[in-house]
């Protein structure tokens, strides 16, 4: 650990240093770390390939299913690699320009992620109280405006939080307790003034998971009302379990975001290896909880699936076949 009180002085190489109190048993927590890790690239990688060769399912909600896999696949890659190194063999250092790059995908990735559900609920919405109207408001022309959209939201705030963090001069300390660059344990290692970084993260939450959240709830209380008041029957079971999973995905994601942020502006009782726990747990969970919910849940996906694991078995069964009788 290197400390060093001088404000003239600003680290720009840091020490990741992930769970601090369970030091002594790093690798052991690896082996968990690593099996989400697997359990995120198998179930997302799966989940793309099956929307992606399924001529059936590629409906506008599959396509958005397949944007959140996308996420789910793309975000575990940015620092569960790195965070497994950092606990196997103690390959801890990372230079201020990767850890702010680190830090700007993963709050980049997270919050267009928050955006894909707010659109899913968008199509849900207008799909059972508006039908006659989908094709009109649904369309890749409509996918294309609010894709643009979000990349230049989340793309500007995010940007604004990185480069007030680069700004700062870091003279306290270069150990970041973390498994990886995280918004609030780098910002705090700053010596100066941080109330501009404080209040940019607020804005950030209000602004990107906080309003998506608003008009999540919103859309599915429409829904809801419409539902038990015109569908009945298997129409309305069906539209009920559709919706259901999405709502599984959604408070899942946001009561983990939910959880990590209290933790952060308030919990300061909570331990550093509980910050960091839950901080991980907020990123990695939904990665690996999203394939497995839509796939058990979704019907479509799940006899895709199935159907591909049997063409695979009778395959394999052939080749052995001919194998043995040559």
């Amino acid at each position: 650990m290197q400390e060093n009180p001088a404000v003239n002085i600003s680290h720009t190489e840091f020490i990741l240093i992930g769970f601090p109190g369970l030091y002594e048993y790093r690798r052991f927590l690896s082996i968990p770390f690593f099996i989400m890790f697997v359990v995120a690239t198998i179930g997302n990688s799966v989940i793309i390939f099956t929307i992606k060769t399924g001529a059936s399912l590629h409906s506008p909600m599959y396509v958005l299913i397949c944007a959140i896999a996308v996420v789910d696949l793309t975000l575990p890659v940015l620092f569960i690699p790195k965070m497994l190194f950092s606990l196997l063999f103690d390959w801890n250092e990372i230079a201020l320009s990767d850890c702010l790059l680190q830090m700007f995908f993963i709050h980049f990735l997270g919050s267009f992620e928050s955006t894909i559900l707010l659109i899913m609920a968008l199509d849900r919405y207008i799909a059972i109280c508006n039908p006659l109207r989908y094709n009109d408001y649904i369309n890749m022309t409509t996918f294309l405006k609010l894709s643009v959209a979000a990349f230049i939201r989340s793309g500007l705030l995010i940007s604004i939080i990185i480069i007030l963090a680069g700004s700062l001069s870091f003279c306290l300390s270069n150990v970041i307790e973390h498994c990886y660059c995280e918004h609030m344990a780098l910002v705090g290692l700053a010596c100066g003034d941080t109330t501009k970084n404080s209040i940019m993260g607020l804005i950030v939450v209000f602004c990107i998971p906080g309003l998506d959240l608003l008009f999540i709830f919103f859309s599915y209380f429409k829904i809801f009302s419409a539902v038990f008041k015109a569908a009945a029957g298997k129409s309305r079971q069906k539209a009920i379990h559709t919706c259901g999973t999405h709502l599984i995905v959604i408070l899942v994601s946001y009561t983990l975001a939910l959880c990590s942020f209290l933790a952060y502006r308030f919990g300061k009782s909570i331990s550093p290896d509980m910050h960091i726990l839950i901080s991980v747990t907020y990123n990695i969970f939904p990665c690996c909880f999203n394939p497995i919910i839509y796939g058990i849940r979704i019907k479509e996906i799940r006899e895709k699936i199935l159907r591909s694991i049997k063409i695979t078995k009778c395959n394999v069964m052939s080749i052995k076949v001919t194998s043995i009788t040559k």
